[in-house]
């Protein structure tokens, strides 16, 4: 199995139409400016993408119409986010025939497994799809699960476990995982604001939200901090942390998409449970957006 899964991967959010259904030639648009913008990959149906709010027929139509957008320009990988191993397992062989490149595999949902629960989920799935790429996603904050270090040496054995998409908001887990498994899996920090902290602790690559809203400054400041530009790396860092803090909040997926929709490049539009922002909420992404327009960088500079 050869892959080579680096660089900044936005998680890319689903436009929805005011009625509520799918917007598919607006998510088209979307991808085709993230691509022109200099995007390695991205995760559908991820967190941002609210996954859990789609139907299992709605997932599967997103997954096609998205493969055959990208037509093999960028890496998709498509999150699974499902109640049971076997409802994961069937998401994962219905996507792989769609043509993903890889899964972003989730513990299963509402139910908080033991460890060995969990290690036996991410077994079952990964033996149903042998060939398909899958990134294991550890976000104990969100979702009530850490996957530790020795759940991780169980999962190394199989061996289309290739990558960790590292949320648990602590930076050591990085060099943990170095220490213990080399080069075994490829690293993605999950978090946008440790983004920096993580690729300059070797993090091969970087899943984000506001990447949606500024892809030229997201793939500008990995590049630089990989390069060991770090003065430069910082000045984009510290012109970005207001916004990379919006992802970090409960209300992360309505933040990204309204932030998306003031530099239009979306639309605000959300499903239950999600409503839109409000009040202070909403002042305040209208605030850090406007702020970050009117002092935003000249990327020129760092070419």
């Amino acid at each position: 199995m050869t892959v080579n899964w680096q660089g900044v991967y936005p998680a890319i959010s689903t436009q929805f139409n005011g009625d509520g259904t799918i917007n598919f030639s607006s998510n088209a648009a979307m991808l085709e400016a993230l691509i022109a913008d200099g995007v390695d990959g991205i995760i559908a149906l991820g967190t941002i993408g609210e996954n859990a709010s789609l139907s299992a027929d709605e997932k599967r139509q997103f997954i096609e119409q998205t493969v055959k957008t990208v037509n093999g320009r960028i890496t998709v990988i498509s999150g699974c986010t499902e109640y049971t191993a076997e409802l994961a397992a069937q998401y994962a062989r219905d996507v792989q025939k769609l043509g993903v490149d890889g899964l972003m595999l989730l513990p299963a949902m509402v139910y908080h497994g033991t460890d060995r629960e969990v290690v036996t989920h991410y077994q079952t799935v990964a033996r149903a799809v042998p060939e398909l790429p899958i990134m294991i996603y550890n976000n104990p904050v969100g979702y009530g699960v850490d996957i530790n270090l020795d759940m991780t040496a169980t999962l190394a054995n199989e061996a289309n476990i290739i990558a960790i998409k590292e949320s648990t908001t602590d930076t050591r887990r990085l060099t943990e995982l170095q220490s213990r498994f080399g080069d075994r899996f490829f690293l993605f920090c999950g978090v946008d604001d440790i983004a920096l902290e993580s690729i300059l602790l070797g993090a091969t690559g970087w899943i984000s939200g506001l990447t949606n809203v500024f892809p030229r400054e997201s793939v500008t400041l990995y590049k630089l901090a990989r390069q060991g530009r770090i003065e430069e790396a910082r000045e984009i860092y510290h012109w970005f942390m207001p916004l990379l803090r919006l992802d970090t909040i409960p209300t992360l997926v309505q933040c990204i998409k309204y932030a998306e929709q003031l530099v239009g490049r979306g639309s605000e539009n959300v499903r239950l449970p999600r409503l839109k922002l409000i009040g202070k909420e909403r002042a305040y992404v209208e605030k850090v957006v406007s702020e970050a327009i009117e002092n935003r960088l000249d990327l020129n500079k760092y070419q």
